[in-house]
């Protein structure tokens, strides 16, 4: 349930986007400008309805640098608590699957573990919060065309941004271009590539390279709530002492299902290992 902090540089900027953010010049869907209605969807994507309150248990198909896995989540007001399925497009051993089973019920009945855990979250999401308030300022935004009720925004730098942190710079170098519900301004998908190469500290701490881009997609499961369905991470550089970095990452979310809202981490922890129990009788 922890979030990894490696690679938290390169990963960590798509992750952030994630939660984060066309129209033609008629106006025929919004008057207001470009950059007004990305200020409208970051806003909104910080200050969500209540209604969006919602718990889900979902699945995960992920391949991160040429690693394959399946995991179920459970949502529940305290955090997401998830449970290998398969690994390499294989079923798990009896071994791992006594290995999941074990770290599951340690957590969920481990307080230590879930404050460690609350603590990584609130930290991660004051980190989302602040490289998304950079947002208005690190582009210049422009419409780009229209499909129903969804806009096109495209951005690319704005030479008078300063940067303040190094998730700053990545902005800086960046380009792309966003499709938003105009009514809800609400983020549908964003896709995103480095025009330049990025240096931290004139490259002695690490550099990415030109080229790297990202692709993220959202649907509205329910009225207001808008859930990631789809990520992918393709960025490469060197990190402190010439480290090669590589971040090739697919992740298709799906089978989504509505959980209690007042759902609990012992609640979420029964969920999961009473279907395992189950799918392994069939």
């Amino acid at each position: 349930m922890t979030t990894p902090q490696a690679r938290m540089l390169i990963a960590g900027v798509t992750l952030f986007l994630a939660p984060c953010i066309g129209l033609a010049e008629s106006q025929s869907t919004t008057e207001i400008s470009p950059a007004e209605m990305v200020k409208s969807v970051i806003y909104n994507e910080l200050h969500p309805s209540k209604s969006s309150n919602i718990r889900w248990k979902y699945r995960v198909d992920k391949e991160s640098d040429g690693k394959q896995e399946t995991r179920e989540v459970v949502e529940t007001k305290s955090g997401s608590l998830d449970r290998l399925l398969s690994s390499a497009g294989k079923p798990l051993t009896d071994a791992q699957a006594n290995s999941e089973t074990g770290r599951i019920l340690r957590f969920s009945h481990s307080p230590e573990e879930q404050r460690k855990a609350e603590e990584t979250r609130r930290k991660d999401a004051a980190q989302c919060a602040a490289f998304m308030q950079m947002i208005p300022d690190a582009f210049v935004f422009q419409y780009a065309g229209e499909s129903g009720n969804l806009a096109k925004v495209v951005f690319k730098p704005n030479h008078q941004f300063r940067p303040p942190s190094r998730e700053g710079k990545v902005l800086q170098q960046m380009a792309g271009e966003m499709w938003v519900d105009a009514r809800q301004k609400r983020l549908v998908s964003i896709n995103g590539q480095l025009m330049n190469e990025v240096k931290f500290a004139g490259g002695f701490l690490g550099h990415l390279e030109k080229g790297g881009q990202f692709t993220v997609k959202r649907a509205e499961l329910a009225p207001e709530d808008w859930e990631l369905t789809e990520m992918t991470v393709d960025m490469r550089g060197k990190a402190l002492l010439f480290k090669s970095i590589t971040v090739q990452q697919k992740e298709l979310h799906s089978n989504f299902e509505r959980v209690p809202d007042d759902l609990t981490l012992s609640d979420a922890a029964n969920l999961l290992l009473r279907q395992t129990i189950v799918a392994s009788k069939q």
